[in-house]
């Protein structure tokens, strides 16, 4: 399918992007060891983090823009327009993130935090500030843009052959994969994976994807808060 082959090649050129800017980054700001010991390290400075963010979501918008310009994906009628009984949704992305940190919580990982470490240990300030504004707001919006809005629907509408029901299970569970796998953390990958059931179901259920990103947001928000708490306890 045209708009799935697209998605794969916006990801790629997306991660292609953030680490010609992470390159950039470490030459203009002379990091000690250049690109090579920035790409390993293990807190990176808030900007690295910011650029490759940047570079990927540069990927994900060319994708989407591919969907509706040559895909010929209609948009949904009231995707982006917000209503006040969203704000019940802030309540199942708090609800989503602990329910799957109970369903993690008897194997005691060490590493779970890893990706949440990554992000925010070396960022303070108007680092931290910038870099809590981008995971909890335009990383939903694009992600759910994306895996939701492009991905679940081409193929829960554009399965040939396949009953309504089967297309939107299929495209419930291939977006939900998938959005797991982007993120690159194997030990993450159930939990993702199943909010993105989550967060596909809600789209089709409310045929829009504010209640998908605020609920996407407020699962984000809840380790901010966490990692907020942390510090001030410190």
């Amino acid at each position: 399918m045209p708009i799935l082959v697209a998605s794969f090649i916006g990801f790629l050129a997306g991660q292609f992007l953030a680490l010609l800017l992470d390159t950039m980054g470490a030459a203009l700001t002379h990091y000690p060891g250049g690109f090579n010991a920035l790409s390993k390290a293990a807190n990176p400075p808030w900007w690295s983090n910011a650029l490759g963010l940047l570079g990927l979501w540069v990927g994900f918008g060319a994708a989407i823009y591919y969907a509706y310009r040559e895909g010929h994906l209609r948009p949904l009628a009231e995707q982006w327009r917000p209503r006040w009984s969203d704000l019940s949704y802030v309540v199942v992305g708090v609800a989503c993130q602990l329910v799957i940190d109970l369903v993690y919580e008897p194997f005691h990982f060490k590493s779970l935090n890893h990706p949440v470490n990554h992000l925010f240990k070396a960022a303070h300030g108007p680092g931290f500030v910038l870099i809590a504004l981008m995971t909890t707001l335009l990383a939903p919006f694009f992600e759910e843009w994306l895996f939701r809005g492009v991905i679940f629907r081409a193929i829960a509408e554009g399965a040939k052959g396949a009953s309504k029901r089967t297309a939107v299970t299929l495209g419930v569970v291939v977006s939900a994969c998938l959005f797991g796998l982007a993120h690159g953390e194997a030990l993450q990958f159930v939990g993702l994976a199943l909010l993105g059931v989550v967060l596909a179901l809600l789209v089709h259920r409310t045929k829009r994807l504010v209640p998908s990103f605020v609920t996407h947001a407020s699962f984000n928000a809840v380790a901010l808060v966490a990692i907020i708490a942390q510090r001030a306890g410190h």
